[in-house]
């Protein structure tokens, strides 16, 4: 971030802690309830930043929310439980060659892209099994 040109102010770094200190995303509303010493604007506005910047990932629900969680350095993707909004992480393969061959179909270059999967995790299935 700071080599972009942007100071690592103290509720930057607040906001940066918290995701780094559980593995899972957290809403806006979550993030200001968690750090209620900085303001809601500033949360807001330094998520926006730190999704700019690459530093967080931002994860979309089907119904519109939305989740963040610190980007890690290794190459992941998401998956979102639709019940309860736990985030998880993981990697495969098999999408890893769909990409490279998806890169060799397209011209240009792909700078990004974002794959996320809509599930109903193993312990929501759990509660909901007779």
């Amino acid at each position: 971030m700071e080599d972009q040109g942007y100071r690592l102010t103290g509720p930057r770094r607040s906001v940066i802690a918290l995701l780094d200190s559980k593995g899972e995303g957290f809403s806006t509303e979550e993030i200001c309830g968690e750090l209620p010493n900085v303001g809601r604007a500033t949360v807001y506005r330094t998520i926006k930043l730190l999704v700019e910047t690459g530093v967080v990932c931002k994860l979309s629900f089907p119904d519109g929310a939305a989740k963040y969680s610190l980007a890690r350095a290794e190459h992941h993707h998401h998956t979102l439980c639709v019940k309860c909004g736990r985030v998880g992480e993981f990697r495969a393969s098999t999408i890893e060659r769909l990409l490279r061959t998806i890169g060799e179909d397209i011209s240009g270059d792909i700078v990004g892209h974002s794959i996320e999967f809509h599930i109903v995790c193993e312990d929501c299935l759990a509660k909901s099994a007779p």
